[in-house]
């Protein structure tokens, strides 16, 4: 499938990487925001529908639907449409607040989608919409396993219903829960952890570890992965009180991931997939990206970030997101699901990703925070 009347690539690059960035446009973000939203619903009306892929079909309650729903719920906080409303309801409601294998599941991708029913029960005290997610959660916090969490992605989907939980509830125990299974990642998975503190990047799985290495000899940092985990810490400090348990190191964690980024933006604004090999299927690449953004604006508007050089880079990074925008509202340089920089290829303006929902989330979860911005 081709996306037709679009800009050719390269003049997307060229006008990208040389015109002069003027403030950005809130009302221009917010209605690139609707029109992606728009194109996708259309193509989407049912939120039932299952999501058929070449390797298994999926229902539309995981990860990439969850994260879509993410999005939309921060668009919906801005500019409330009783039609967006309706539609993350109905998505609840089809799969009566369920997770994707049950109750009992670990997998952290199932439980993505519990972030949204929190959200939707905060609008409505319905305590069908919160029974299940949080007898799943409170499984793990039964157990003493922490090792669940064994690649990075992980840490975005899950970390957040903890802190929402630990938050609501008023229990310390999901905050504590919460950090060993954050810390299992960060200092064990692959040996030593898959959190490099020299570099202050984190490897996406125990296969990136060295002495895997790029073909120029670098460390091997997967852009969306390092997303995520940027992602998640702030989506889990949103909700964490101040005298939450170990809130300083994810602080720290954010703020030494926020100074290793700024050197590797693209002059064009964007970040490569492969962050420290241009080499490496360089290129624009959208979800990473916007993930970067909305963490960067999320902490400079709550003052854990506080230098202009932040702004300046999250307002070039969204000014070269807004022409990935197709007159339809395709959104393009998604790279689709995946583990690294070779996954999904070719990611260029018009090819279509494996999954279109989850790189919309993450352009609206950038967006949002873009509007809220000084």
């Amino acid at each position: 499938m081709r996306i037709t009347n679009s800009l050719p690539s390269l003049l997307l690059l060229v006008f990208v990487g040389f015109t002069t960035l003027a403030k950005p446009n809130k009302k221009l973000i917010l209605s690139q925001m609707h029109l992606a939203n728009s194109y996708f619903k259309q193509k989407w009306p049912n939120v039932g529908q299952v999501i058929v892929s070449p390797d298994r079909t999926r229902p539309s309650n995981i990860w990439t639907r969850a994260v879509y729903y993410e999005g939309l719920m921060e668009m919906y906080k801005l500019d409330p449409k009783e039609a967006d409303l309706k539609y993350m309801t109905d998505w609840g409601v089809f799969h009566q607040w369920g997770l994707r294998d049950g109750l009992k599941t670990r997998n952290a991708d199932n439980q993505a989608c519990g972030q949204v029913y929190l959200d939707l029960f905060d609008m409505q005290g319905d305590s069908a919409r919160i029974k299940p997610i949080k007898a799943n959660i409170d499984n793990m916090l039964a157990s003493d396993k922490a090792d669940d969490w064994s690649w990075v992605d992980c840490l975005q989907m899950s970390m957040p219903v903890f802190a929402r939980l630990g938050t609501r509830f008023h229990d310390m125990r999901y905050y504590e829960k919460m950090y060993d299974l954050y810390a299992f990642t960060k200092y064990k998975h692959g040996g030593k952890g898959l959190y490099n503190p020299q570099e202050h990047l984190w490897w996406r799985d125990k296969d990136f570890v060295p002495p895997y290495k790029e073909p120029n000899g670098e460390n091997c940092y997967w852009s969306r992965g390092n997303a995520w985990v940027y992602a998640a810490l702030i989506r889990t400090l949103e909700f964490m009180p101040e005298n939450a348990p170990h809130r300083a190191e994810y602080i720290q964690d954010f703020k030494d991931m926020s100074e290793a980024l700024l050197p590797l933006q693209r002059k064009d604004g964007f970040w490569n997939v492969s962050l420290k090999d241009e080499s490496n299927f360089g290129g624009p690449e959208l979800t990473g990206t916007a993930l970067f953004v909305y963490g960067m604006k999320w902490a400079l508007r709550n003052g854990i970030l506080q230098d202009k050089k932040y702004h300046k880079a999250a307002d070039k990074a969204w000014d070269a997101m807004s022409k990935c925008v197709h007159p339809n509202g395709f959104l393009g340089f998604v790279q689709g699901t995946g583990k690294e920089p070779k996954d999904s290829q070719p990611v260029t303006f018009n090819s279509v990703p494996n999954f279109e929902d989850f790189g919309l989330g993450c352009f609206l979860l950038a967006g949002s925070e873009m509007l809220k911005s000084n």
